[in-house]
């Protein structure tokens, strides 16, 4: 997977998720994994980029073409489920953001 998302021109929607993870693995990075996998499958899912650090703090950016296709991805069956572990197992603490891009430019053209 390449690191930076191919998104298109704007506008678009970011949904930003940053987290700070609890110890231990508990099948967070097979579930992070099929999130990914099932997002990327859902209408309007334009791209995602995401890193964390040795301290368990991440930031992960999925990119979306509508407000409705956000809304559909958070309504998802297994998503729901993996909200809800996420809550239980795999988060501290965490903040979900959901933003218009109205502009967007780059070093290298990624398009």
């Amino acid at each position: 997977m390449d690191r930076f998302a191919k998104t298109p021109d704007p506008p678009y929607y970011a949904v930003i998720f940053t987290s700070q993870r609890t110890e231990g693995e508990n099948g967070y990075g097979e579930m992070a994994e099929r999130m990914v996998r099932l997002a990327s499958g859902q209408p309007g899912f334009l791209g995602v980029e995401s890193v964390r650090d040795g301290s368990g703090f991440g930031v992960t950016v999925s990119y979306w073409s509508s407000l409705e296709a956000i809304r559909e991805w958070k309504r998802h069956e297994e998503h729901r489920a993996a909200q809800e572990k996420g809550k239980t197992v795999w988060y501290e603490h965490y903040v979900t953001r959901i933003c218009k891009v109205e502009r967007d430019y780059a070093l290298d053209s990624l398009r």
